[in-house]
């Protein structure tokens, strides 16, 4: 065992402290990973304060992971020592379902093993995530991240990008297209870059003009007012896509209004009840449909980390100290940030 420094919370209403705990020294598929970039995610402050349920303590966040390899065993072959190396939301699964066999370890019929807040598969040990100084995890689910790449931005892209990713390939979008873009975050501005990198037009909706600009910046071709019902009606039945970013529970029928016969809305933020109903009607005139999507298999995070290197794609960050996470939880709560932190986990040394 390696005793590995971090920081963790300790209660849902306590603050994160230093923390210190063990790590497993790596098996034969595995690869360790000295830290240098954490992401914090949205979903970093809902499992601390247990907003959930299910939380388990001492909790060590972070599933947006990038760094140096520092060991590999015996059996690795897709990474040596001294490459750099991004972990993303899980660290292992059961490999055996049929989910697992396609690639789409997210879905594992069994359960994914969850980069923090879970237990190691076969184990009573937990799961300790990148606030911390080194990670081990099985060479299946780590990616391989170009040296080219701006690593600091490159930690986001392991949760919010591959989040958003994800579904703008699966439903196919491409040129020719117009894609909606609804919430302007974390999750929203990846998928503005994606869908125009992906050659779609890109409407970015919003519930406020104060972010035209800024959505602008970011690749979308026009900014639409969710709150404005004349430019919403003008807009009705013309999207082939939308990517629903919105992480809290929010009126659906509005935007369904929008969607071209047979075109999708798919939900990738907000994970509680849906409220107001959906009616249906929404669905039945224009045979539409209402889908959600987790994260990427490994393959299809693989494949997202090379699609933004070619495409020269990272998030916009504020880097902050690991001193600072707990006013950057804050900060996230007032959405005062564009558009992820990312923790330098060198400050970890101080």
């Amino acid at each position: 065992m390696t005793t590995v420094r971090g920081y963790a919370a300790h209660t849902p209403t306590s603050p994160l402290v230093p923390f210190t705990f063990e790590r497993r020294e790596p098996g034969d598929d595995d690869v360790e990973i000295q830290i240098l970039f954490s992401g914090i995610c949205h979903s970093d402050l809902h499992q601390t304060r247990d907003d959930w349920g299910g939380a388990l303590f001492p909790m060590v966040p972070g599933h947006e992971i990038v760094g140096r390899v520092t060991r590999v065993g015996a059996k690795v072959t897709k990474l040596k020592v001294g490459d750099f190396a991004g972990v993303g939301c899980m660290v292992d699964s059961c490999r055996e379902c049929a989910s697992c066999k396609e690639s789409l370890e997210q879905y594992c019929e069994q359960g994914a093993t969850w980069t923090y807040n879970a237990k190691e598969r076969g184990s009573d040990q937990l799961t300790f995530g990148g606030y911390s100084e080194t990670i081990v995890t099985p060479e299946r689910f780590v990616v391989s991240i170009p040296a080219s790449m701006d690593l600091k931005a490159v930690a986001p892209l392991l949760c919010a990008g591959i989040t958003t990713y994800s579904p703008l390939r699966h439903w196919n979008v491409g040129p020719g297209q117009k894609v909606g873009v609804i919430g302007l975050g974390g999750l929203g501005h990846m998928g503005v870059k994606f869908a125009k990198a992906l050659g779609a037009h890109v409407v970015m909706i919003t519930t406020s003009m104060s972010k035209a600009a800024d959505a602008q910046r970011l690749g979308a071709d026009e900014v639409l007012l969710s709150t404005d019902r004349a430019a919403m009606a003008s807009h009705a039945g013309s999207f082939d896509f939308l990517l629903n970013t919105v992480p809290v529970s929010h009126d659906l029928n509005p935007y369904m209004a929008l969607l071209k016969r047979e075109a999708s809305m798919v939900l990738v933020g907000v994970l509680t009840d849906l409220d107001p109903p959906l009616k249906g009607v929404s669905f039945m005139f224009g045979r539409k449909k209402l889908s959600g999507s987790a994260i990427g298999g490994m393959a299809e995070t693989q494949e997202m980390i090379d699609f933004c290197a070619e495409h020269n794609i990272v998030s916009d960050i504020e880097m902050v100290r690991i001193d600072q996470v707990n006013e950057a939880y804050e900060r996230l709560i007032k959405n005062d940030v564009k558009y992820r932190f990312v923790i330098d986990m060198a400050s970890l040394a101080a």
